[in-house]
């Protein structure tokens, strides 16, 4: 799906900067451009996993559409996991790629911080489930007006019951719907349902992080993947990675 792209302001305020949004986390490829807190553009491809062909061309094209070019954007965002192995490589590997030798900052925005993001501001605790098969999931959340995100982690029903507060509002993400009314079963939580992943969520949140002076080195990176690969399981022994 495409959206009808709006073009650059020709009085663009010197403090509206331009920022790519990338979401590869899930089957579904979502790119977006902003403009300050604006989205100007965006491109939502649904066809399944064929991020290494499609990522590229759409954003060039997004960057086109608008007149514009990545030596002219202020920063990328980018969603950097939990979710699919792959696809959260290819995000980062193509963003890196696209930055090569410039000096723009990529803001890293949590996967489930961009669910959590489709839920209503004014709940009280907002959060969000993702898909980790074997009968698991993605699961965190953050109190109302905070990005940061708490419990952050791999859980099954019964573990995340025991810790996410009541009454908490979660985005429920791709193939989690199962993995959600097993939840509900368990603990008083309202779910909203399905939530594709979109590069328009994960652009506002890096806007504003990007505003307040945050963002980094693409080279220093890598994806939050939370679970282990299978072979990094059998070497090491550890399912899941450490959180700083």
């Amino acid at each position: 799906m495409v959206s009808q792209p709006r073009r650059l302001s020709p009085t663009r305020a010197e403090g509206a900067p331009l920022l790519l949004a990338v979401e590869t986390a899930t089957r579904r490829l979502s790119v977006a451009l902003f403009e300050g807190t604006t989205c100007l553009d965006a491109i939502d491809d649904d066809e399944n996993r064929l991020h290494a062909e499609r990522l590229l061309p759409a954003i060039d094209g997004l960057l086109h559409r608008a007149g514009t070019s990545v030596p002219e954007l202020a920063g990328v965002a980018l969603s950097i996991g939990p979710g699919s192995f792959t696809g959260l490589r290819i995000g980062l590997a193509t963003v890196k790629g696209l930055l090569f030798g410039g000096t723009q900052p990529v803001v890293a925005v949590p996967t489930l911080l961009g669910l959590a993001a489709a839920t209503d501001a004014g709940a009280p605790v907002r959060g969000a489930l993702l898909d980790a098969r074997r009968g698991e999931a993605y699961a965190g959340w953050c109190a109302a007006g905070s990005t940061k995100l708490q419990g952050e982690g791999v859980y099954t029903p019964d573990e995340l019951a025991a810790v996410v507060p009541e009454r908490a509002v979660l985005a429920v993400g791709e193939d989690a719907g199962a993995f959600g009314e097993a939840l509900a079963s368990r603990r008083s939580v309202e779910l909203l349902a399905p939530v594709p992943a979109c590069a328009r969520r994960v652009g506002r949140i890096g806007a504003e992080i990007l505003a307040a002076g945050g963002g980094g080195d693409s080279e220093r990176l890598s994806p939050r993947y939370l679970r282990r690969a299978e072979a990094e399981v059998q070497r090491t022994g550890e399912r899941f990675e450490a959180l700083e």
